[in-house]
Order: C-alpha cells, then structure tokens, then sequence
C-alpha cells in the first residue's frame, strides 16, 4: 500500500513540475492562458455501509482516497471529461461484531458474530480508475472558482482484512489479523459527485455492487459509500 502512495505521490510531483514548465514556455510563446489540469485529488471521508445487519453497529469509520485526473475539455467550454487513476482504501469499526471473513463459523459466507472487544476493524484498499464529467467556472485555472463534477468509478480488490484488538487473560494486548477476499466482490462500481470552490470541495460516493458476493446467501446486501472532504488542484 505505501508503495502504491509513494509511485502516485512521484508521479503527481513529476507531471506538476513538467505542466508548470510547460505551461509558462506555452503562455509566453502563445500568449495564452492554457486549460488547466485540476489532475490531483485527495479526499478524506467518513465511511458507511447501507444495507448491513441491524444488530452490527459502526463508529467513526475514516477512507482515504487519492487519484491522478487529466482533463480533456471540450472546445469553447468550460465542461471536460477527466479519466484517471487512484487508490481507495476504508477502515470500518465495528461495535461488539466481528466479521468473520475466514470462514470459521461458515465456510459458505462471511458472518457477523458478536464480541466483547471493542475494537474490531474490517479494512479493504481498491485500485480504481475514476471518471468525471467536470464543470469550472475559471477553466484556465483550477485552484480557483466554483467546481462540480459527476462520475463514476471502477475499483479492483487488491486488499481485505480484519484487526481485532483485545486484552488476553493475563492483561496483557493481543491483535488478532484475517486477511481474505474470497468473500468480498473482486470489483466495486460506484457513483460520485462533488462540490467546491476553489481547492476544496465536498464529496459523495455510493456503491452501486454489494460489498460481498452474491453467492454468500446470507441476505446481506452491504453497500458501503463515502462523504467527505476533496482537496484538488495544480
């Protein structure tokens, strides 16, 4: 996971210097403010789940996205179309649950069995290629103005585990980690929408598969989603 971060963190730096330089050679030669890229996105979220159990509750669950964007704007508008790449990971913490990924109690499905420990997490991390329609009231600059976009996103499973923690018989503090995605749906399609001025905006994303697979039968429909904080730019 830190590498996938550190290639896109090394990436994002790269094109910005490069667009940076190229954008001053062109507007000095042209004399012309080009379109600008709005290509970096980091988003901090609270993460849910529609459609779980009634008896699994959830805390203060947190996501972390980031994704490179280019913009291809259409001619003598200020609407583009902005495909890109990225990474989604969740972390949601479940209250007196655990989810049993492993198949201890059924091997058939995932399970929701009830714990005393207090901190159980269920973490997931998807590679995904985002794809917005955009709106920019100042096109030729994308740190500045009134922003909206909608689009979707196509996320690959590259990860699914769990954490439990809890103090042992002789008080002493054991973590407990599970890592398997035979229960989870290898892809994740989602909605998005997001709002802002400037580099800051609000932002919205919904699971339109479950979460799980269907062949679990076990009349869980999970659908996590997504509200936060998008910060983009440069």
């Amino acid at each position: 996971m830190k590498k996938i971060l550190f290639t896109l963190g090394f990436i994002a730096v790269s094109i910005g210097v490069f667009a940076q330089d190229g954008g001053s050679a062109m507007n000095k030669a042209v004399n012309k403010v080009v379109h600008s890229n709005d290509f970096l996105m980091i988003q901090l979220a609270y993460d849910g789940w529609s459609g779980k159990p009634d008896s699994v509750r959830t805390g203060l669950n947190r996501g972390f996205n980031v994704a490179l964007m280019y913009d291809f704007p259409f001619k003598k508008s200020k609407m583009s179309l902005a495909p890109g790449l990225g990474v989604s990971t969740s972390g949601v913490y479940l209250k007196d649950h655990y989810m049993d990924i492993q198949g201890k109690l059924n091997a058939n499905q995932a399970t929701f069995p009830s714990t005393t420990n207090k901190k159980n997490k269920i973490a997931t991390t998807y590679i995904e290629i985002p794809v917005e329609l955009r709106y920019r009231s100042v096109p030729d600059n994308a740190n500045k103005g009134f922003k909206a976009a909608v689009g979707v996103k196509i996320g690959a499973l590259v990860d699914a585990h769990t954490k439990e923690k809890y103090v042992g018989a002789n008080g002493d503090k054991n973590i407990d980690k599970d890592q398997n995605r035979g229960f989870f749906n290898p892809w994740r399609f989602s909605g998005t929408a997001r709002v802002g001025y400037g580099n800051f905006s609000l932002f919205g994303a919904y699971s339109i598969n479950t979460l799980l697979k269907d062949n679990n039968n076990n009349n869980v429909d999970i659908r996590p989603y997504q509200i936060g904080i998008c910060l983009s730019g440069l």
